[in-house]
């Protein structure tokens, strides 16, 4: 049951995190211009860890022991961006308010998914 709810709930993180961020990049459905003042470091690691965040949900289904690997980059790639972030911010660059409580979060939520994987693995 935990495994199966692990899997939608990355298959839609994944999903959805993918396709915002490549709706910015990419300036699909003017989604670019409703986002403001977007960082595009971060807005390529949340690209990044969209994918790696499906491809954890393919492991995890099929009971691959190297299902954490994805998440421990994502991670990893996260944490990097979010120095990235500061950087900018400290280099008087423009940015959205709202991205580093988004940035936070995501680093929360992935660190939980994480967890959640190693406790199902383990079973």
């Amino acid at each position: 049951m935990k495994k199966t709810i692990l899997l939608i709930i990355l298959i839609l993180f994944g999903a959805v995190t993918l396709f915002m961020s490549s709706s910015v990049l990419f300036d699909w459905f003017g989604i670019r211009a409703k986002e403001g003042n977007f960082v595009p470091l971060v807005v390529w690691a949340n690209w990044l860890c969209g994918i790696l965040y499906l491809i954890t949900a393919y492991a995890i289904l099929k009971n691959q022991s190297w299902a954490k690997l994805p998440l421990i980059i994502s991670l990893v790639i996260l944490v990097i961006a979010y120095i990235g972030l500061f950087i900018h911010i400290n280099n008087g660059e423009l940015y959205e308010t709202k991205t580093i409580g988004a940035m936070a979060f995501r680093m929360i939520v992935t660190a939980l998914f994480l967890f959640t994987t190693i406790k199902i693995l383990k079973k």
